[in-house]
Protein backbone atom coordinates (compact mmCIF):
# COMPACT_ATOMS: atom_id res chain seq x y z
CA UNK A 1 0.00 0.00 0.00
CA UNK A 2 1.46 3.51 -0.89
CA UNK A 3 -0.09 5.47 2.34
CA UNK A 4 1.10 8.85 1.15
CA UNK A 5 -1.22 8.21 -2.13
CA UNK A 6 -4.39 6.47 0.32
CA UNK A 7 -3.45 9.83 2.77
CA UNK A 8 -3.60 12.16 -0.52
CA UNK A 9 -7.00 10.67 -1.60
CA UNK A 10 -8.36 10.94 2.03
CA UNK A 11 -7.23 14.54 2.50
CA UNK A 12 -9.16 15.32 -0.65
CA UNK A 13 -12.17 13.92 0.22
CA UNK A 14 -11.96 15.68 3.57
CA UNK A 15 -11.72 19.11 1.28
CA UNK A 16 -15.75 18.66 0.45
CA UNK A 17 -16.08 19.26 4.15
CA UNK A 18 -14.84 23.06 3.51
CA UNK A 19 -16.65 23.12 0.03
CA UNK A 20 -20.14 25.00 -0.11
CA UNK A 21 -22.75 24.02 -2.21
CA UNK A 22 -22.46 27.19 -4.31
CA UNK A 23 -25.90 27.22 -5.62
CA UNK A 24 -27.69 27.51 -2.28
CA UNK A 25 -25.34 30.43 -1.68
CA UNK A 26 -26.20 32.04 -4.46
CA UNK A 27 -29.47 32.16 -3.28
CA UNK A 28 -29.01 33.79 -0.44
CA UNK A 29 -29.06 30.64 2.03
CA UNK A 30 -27.35 31.19 5.33
CA UNK A 31 -24.89 28.33 6.34
CA UNK A 32 -25.55 26.18 3.33
CA UNK A 33 -24.64 23.04 3.54
CA UNK A 34 -21.02 21.62 2.08
CA UNK A 35 -20.62 19.12 -0.52
CA UNK A 36 -19.92 16.43 2.04
CA UNK A 37 -23.00 17.07 3.81
CA UNK A 38 -24.90 16.73 0.52
CA UNK A 39 -22.82 13.63 -0.66
CA UNK A 40 -24.32 12.09 2.75
CA UNK A 41 -27.97 13.03 1.68
CA UNK A 42 -26.96 11.24 -1.63
CA UNK A 43 -25.71 8.41 -0.31
CA UNK A 44 -29.14 8.04 2.46
CA UNK A 45 -31.05 8.44 -0.62
CA UNK A 46 -30.01 5.92 -2.39
CA UNK A 47 -30.02 3.39 0.50
CA UNK A 48 -33.76 4.61 0.68
CA UNK A 49 -34.28 4.11 -2.87
CA UNK A 50 -32.95 0.76 -2.50
CA UNK A 51 -35.38 -0.70 -0.49
CA UNK A 52 -38.49 0.48 -2.46
CA UNK A 53 -37.24 0.15 -6.03
CA UNK A 54 -38.48 -3.22 -7.91
CA UNK A 55 -34.79 -3.52 -9.65
CA UNK A 56 -31.94 -6.40 -9.02
CA UNK A 57 -29.24 -3.84 -7.54
CA UNK A 58 -25.81 -4.02 -6.28
CA UNK A 59 -26.40 -2.34 -3.33
CA UNK A 60 -22.16 -1.91 -2.68
CA UNK A 61 -21.71 -0.68 -6.11
CA UNK A 62 -25.01 1.90 -6.09
CA UNK A 63 -23.80 3.21 -2.57
CA UNK A 64 -20.26 3.84 -3.34
CA UNK A 65 -21.15 5.64 -6.67
CA UNK A 66 -23.49 7.68 -4.43
CA UNK A 67 -20.31 8.68 -2.35
CA UNK A 68 -18.26 9.73 -5.05
CA UNK A 69 -20.53 11.33 -7.07
CA UNK A 70 -19.31 14.66 -6.42
CA UNK A 71 -15.49 14.03 -5.13
CA UNK A 72 -14.05 15.47 -8.19
CA UNK A 73 -15.79 18.66 -6.25
CA UNK A 74 -12.19 19.19 -3.46
CA UNK A 75 -10.61 20.58 -6.51
CA UNK A 76 -13.57 21.66 -9.06
CA UNK A 77 -15.38 23.57 -6.48
CA UNK A 78 -19.33 23.26 -6.97
CA UNK A 79 -20.45 24.66 -10.43
CA UNK A 80 -24.32 25.38 -10.24
CA UNK A 81 -26.35 24.43 -12.64
CA UNK A 82 -27.12 27.85 -14.29
CA UNK A 83 -23.17 28.11 -14.94
CA UNK A 84 -23.39 25.19 -17.26
CA UNK A 85 -24.70 26.61 -20.23
CA UNK A 86 -21.56 29.00 -20.05
CA UNK A 87 -18.92 25.62 -20.57
CA UNK A 88 -18.55 23.72 -23.58
CA UNK A 89 -20.10 20.75 -24.07
CA UNK A 90 -18.51 17.91 -22.21
CA UNK A 91 -15.91 20.21 -20.26
CA UNK A 92 -17.51 19.28 -16.77
CA UNK A 93 -16.60 15.84 -17.13
CA UNK A 94 -13.74 15.85 -18.56
CA UNK A 95 -12.77 18.44 -16.04
CA UNK A 96 -14.37 15.85 -13.41
CA UNK A 97 -12.43 13.25 -14.60
CA UNK A 98 -8.98 14.75 -14.37
CA UNK A 99 -10.00 15.69 -10.83
CA UNK A 100 -11.07 12.14 -10.19
CA UNK A 101 -7.55 11.28 -11.65
CA UNK A 102 -5.12 13.35 -9.63
CA UNK A 103 -7.10 11.97 -6.40
CA UNK A 104 -6.98 8.89 -6.53
CA UNK A 105 -3.54 8.51 -8.05
CA UNK A 106 -1.45 5.63 -8.31
CA UNK A 107 -3.78 3.78 -5.36
CA UNK A 108 -4.42 0.22 -5.89
CA UNK A 109 -8.38 1.31 -5.65
CA UNK A 110 -8.10 4.26 -8.29
CA UNK A 111 -8.72 1.53 -10.94
CA UNK A 112 -12.37 0.68 -9.37
CA UNK A 113 -13.02 4.14 -8.34
CA UNK A 114 -12.95 5.27 -11.51
CA UNK A 115 -14.53 2.46 -12.69
CA UNK A 116 -17.28 3.28 -10.47
CA UNK A 117 -17.18 6.89 -11.14
CA UNK A 118 -17.32 6.17 -15.47
CA UNK A 119 -20.11 3.84 -14.51
CA UNK A 120 -22.15 7.19 -12.60
CA UNK A 121 -21.39 9.48 -15.44
CA UNK A 122 -22.73 7.12 -18.32
CA UNK A 123 -25.70 6.93 -16.94
CA UNK A 124 -26.74 3.34 -18.41
CA UNK A 125 -26.78 0.84 -15.41
CA UNK A 126 -29.54 0.36 -12.83
CA UNK A 127 -27.12 1.61 -9.83
CA UNK A 128 -26.11 4.59 -12.03
CA UNK A 129 -29.38 5.47 -12.69
CA UNK A 130 -30.61 5.15 -9.14
CA UNK A 131 -27.48 7.26 -7.95
CA UNK A 132 -28.60 9.99 -9.94
CA UNK A 133 -32.09 9.56 -8.85
CA UNK A 134 -30.97 9.80 -5.25
CA UNK A 135 -28.74 13.18 -6.22
CA UNK A 136 -31.74 14.69 -8.07
CA UNK A 137 -34.08 13.68 -5.09
CA UNK A 138 -31.66 14.73 -2.63
CA UNK A 139 -31.27 18.36 -3.87
CA UNK A 140 -35.08 18.44 -3.77
CA UNK A 141 -35.39 17.47 -0.27
CA UNK A 142 -32.57 20.47 0.74
CA UNK A 143 -34.62 23.05 -1.43
CA UNK A 144 -37.79 22.00 0.32
CA UNK A 145 -36.48 22.18 3.83
CA UNK A 146 -34.61 25.22 2.94
CA UNK A 147 -37.77 26.91 2.02
CA UNK A 148 -39.57 25.58 4.67
CA UNK A 149 -36.93 26.73 7.45
CA UNK A 150 -36.34 30.09 5.79
CA UNK A 151 -39.01 31.05 3.80
CA UNK A 152 -36.48 31.70 0.88
CA UNK A 153 -38.62 33.04 -2.26
CA UNK A 154 -35.03 32.64 -4.58
CA UNK A 155 -35.20 28.63 -4.60
CA UNK A 156 -38.61 28.69 -6.39
CA UNK A 157 -36.67 28.20 -9.68
CA UNK A 158 -36.16 24.63 -8.33
CA UNK A 159 -40.25 24.29 -8.64
CA UNK A 160 -40.60 26.06 -12.14
CA UNK A 161 -40.11 22.63 -14.44
CA UNK A 162 -40.92 19.61 -13.53
CA UNK A 163 -38.30 16.98 -13.03
CA UNK A 164 -38.61 13.28 -14.19
CA UNK A 165 -36.31 10.87 -12.14
CA UNK A 166 -35.48 7.66 -13.87
CA UNK A 167 -37.78 5.03 -11.32
CA UNK A 168 -41.14 5.75 -10.73
CA UNK A 169 -40.37 5.37 -7.07
CA UNK A 170 -38.45 8.35 -6.88
CA UNK A 171 -40.42 10.11 -9.53
CA UNK A 172 -43.31 9.49 -6.90
CA UNK A 173 -41.11 10.81 -4.17
CA UNK A 174 -40.68 13.61 -6.32
CA UNK A 175 -44.15 14.37 -6.67
CA UNK A 176 -45.57 14.08 -3.48
CA UNK A 177 -42.42 16.35 -2.39
CA UNK A 178 -44.35 19.27 -4.67
CA UNK A 179 -47.82 19.11 -3.82
CA UNK A 180 -47.07 19.14 -0.06
CA UNK A 181 -45.02 22.16 -0.94
CA UNK A 182 -47.94 23.37 -2.69
CA UNK A 183 -50.27 22.72 0.13
CA UNK A 184 -47.99 24.74 2.51
CA UNK A 185 -47.40 27.28 0.15
CA UNK A 186 -51.51 28.01 0.57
Amino acid sequence: MDVTAVLNTLLHGNQLKRTARTGWVQRGVPNAENVAAHSFGVVFVALVLAQVVDIELDLGRLLAMAALHDLPEALTTDIPTPAWRYLPPGIKTAVERGAMQEMVGDTQFAPAFMALWEELHAAQTPEAKLADDADKLEMFVQAFVYEQQLGNVQLEEFWKRPYTFNTPQAQAIYDSLVTQREAGRQ
